[in-house]
């Protein structure tokens, strides 16, 4: 067992089910697409999430502590697709029209969580504090990925809930309208996270 076990539950929870990117998108997915259509972009994050902090754990920190730079260059690189992401939110069509777009999908996802920057930053303190080298480098990291993983599952499947939930208050075109602005509005407000 995991000496820090309930540290690492309680780092995990927190940063999973806290309101950033990929749950905010999964909200938006959830009110707009219902939660069957969101499944993808649920697997994409949380298998995407899962794969990504293996990376790192397992030989993609030690290129980030040789390198810094690299860490900033994917701060600024997610913080563009951020943006674009948010203004794809903010003007995404609402009711009926919305029915016709597809959306986010399970590769997207899954390849998202290399750029977004909460999530990289998130598995760096994750490997760097919970995982030691030496003896129980195997253990600890089973350990790591499976409570991520678990987070993982909640976290997303609650927020999309939450959104497919919020549709039964989308009464007219305008509080649809505005649900997107508020979504765009929260997924901007994730990029001043990264910087302080």
């Amino acid at each position: 067992m995991h000496p820090e076990l309930l540290s690492l539950c309680l780092f995990m929870f927190v940063t999973s089910c806290s309101p950033g990117p990929n749950n905010i998108v999964a909200s938006h997915s959830g009110f707009n697409h219902g939660f069957k259509k969101t499944i993808p972009l649920m697997m994409g994050v949380i298998f995407g999430f899962t794969f990504m902090l293996a990376v790192i754990n397992f030989g993609l920190i030690n290129i980030f502590k040789l390198y810094p730079i690299l860490q900033k260059g994917l701060i600024i690189t997610g913080t563009v697709f951020l943006i674009y992401l948010s203004y794809k939110i903010s003007f995404s069509k609402s009711s009926s029209e919305s029915d016709n777009l597809k959306p986010v999908n399970f590769v997207e996802t899954f390849l998202y969580q290399f750029l977004n920057p909460k999530g990289v930053i998130v598995a760096i303190i994750a490997v760097s504090t919970y995982v030691e080298s030496g003896g129980n480098f195997i253990s600890y990291s089973i350990w790591l990925l499976s409570i991520a993983f678990l987070f993982a599952v909640i976290s997303i499947i609650f927020w999309t809930i939450l959104g497919k939930f919020m549709r039964k208050f989308a009464t007219n075109e305008k509080f649809i309208k505005w649900f997107n602005y508020v979504m765009s509005a929260l997924l901007l407000s994730c990029i001043a996270t990264f910087y302080y």
